[in-house]
């Protein structure tokens, strides 16, 4: 008897659980991340609160975010960056690829970087997706815009190919 009762309370809380997750206000939506790099450097890749996507531009499904924004959503993002995208890597002497040792050499100088933002209020469903702007410095800025980058309704004004100074503010 105890054991039933036990059952039936478990199967009530388990829709009120269910039909707190079911809310508008705890509503979720796949969208796509976009990387917008603003550096000299590459972006290899980054991630997103655990979403992977590719640095090297344009967008890569997906990220799960709230369907409606609220107060404290945050980002935590990590990145690498390749200082040096343009190094020419030899070819072997003999045989095909890239010289290993070259190439080790080069991924050493990799610099990892991790951050955490505050996602900007969207009104509605106005929500695009999340970009992730990297600034120099190791910065970066999040938008959920619909608007393009270079657009005078995008929020982030920053223009691109930004010159490392040579002191960073801590």
């Amino acid at each position: 008897m105890f054991c039933k009762s036990m059952r039936r309370g478990s199967y009530a809380l388990l829709g009120v659980m269910l039909y707190g997750c079911s809310s508008a206000e705890n509503e979720m939506a796949g969208g796509n991340i976009e990387a917008v790099n603003h550096t000299s450097n590459a972006i290899n890749w980054l991630s997103v609160n655990g979403y992977r996507a590719d640095g090297g531009g344009g967008s890569s499904c997906c990220i799960i975010m709230p369907t409606k924004w609220r107060p404290g959503l945050m980002a935590h993002i990590e990145w690498e960056v390749d200082p040096n995208r343009f190094a020419k890597i030899k070819r072997r002497a003999k045989g095909f690829g890239f010289d290993e040792e070259a190439w080790a050499a080069h991924k050493a100088k990799f610099q990892r970087h991790s951050a955490t933002v505050e996602i900007p209020e969207w009104s509605g469903t106005d929500s695009c997706g999340l970009k992730v702007h990297f600034l120099v410095c190791n910065q970066i800025k999040v938008t959920t815009s619909c608007w393009g980058y270079g657009s005078s309704h995008n929020p982030i004004k920053e223009p691109l190919e930004m010159k490392e100074p040579a002191i960073c503010p801590k």
